[in-house]
């Protein structure tokens, strides 16, 4: 089971303001990037990830995303991405991010809760459902002591 996931990338000139640092919304783009990576890890993709029913497909939406921000990342910085698990629920899942420089240095930290949906196409609606047996067996909630004190990757 994993609890931890990252992905490395590198600032592009469209997410920069004209002072070449990273615009904040891009931060929320970097998170679900992030996530997408993740579940492809786990043999998933976010589009018609399969449900417990035969034939069902899930979805992720968010109910929760926040970011702080501490140092700026610049045009064509190279970054790391790490995203965590926090909690794990019936419905819903809690991730943690944090957004590292190449020094190590942290650049921003984020929270994002998604919640597993079924659309119900006859009511079209979406409607919380629990997450897929076949998920909840490849992941974990990290521990405590990962979650709590940041360490930077390049140590």
């Amino acid at each position: 089971m994993t609890h931890h996931f990252r992905q490395t990338r590198r600032v592009q000139f469209a997410e920069t303001d004209l002072a070449g640092i990273v615009h904040f919304s891009n931060f929320y783009r970097y998170m679900e990037e992030a996530e997408h990576a993740f579940y492809r890890s786990l043999g998933y993709s976010v589009h018609d990830m399969p449900g417990d029913a035969p034939g069902s497909a899930v979805g992720w939406p968010r109910v929760h995303a926040s970011a702080d921000f501490r140092k700026p990342l610049r045009f064509e910085e190279e970054f790391e991405v790490e995203l965590l698990i926090a909690e794990i629920r019936a419905k819903t899942i809690s991730y943690v991010a944090r957004f590292w420089k190449e020094d190590g240095e942290l650049a921003a930290t984020g929270k994002m809760v998604v919640v597993c949906v079924s659309f119900d196409s006859g009511e079209k609606r979406m409607r919380a459902v629990p997450i897929p047996a076949a998920m909840r067996e490849k992941i974990a909630e990290a521990p405590a002591e990962l979650l709590a004190a940041p360490v930077s990757p390049a140590s």
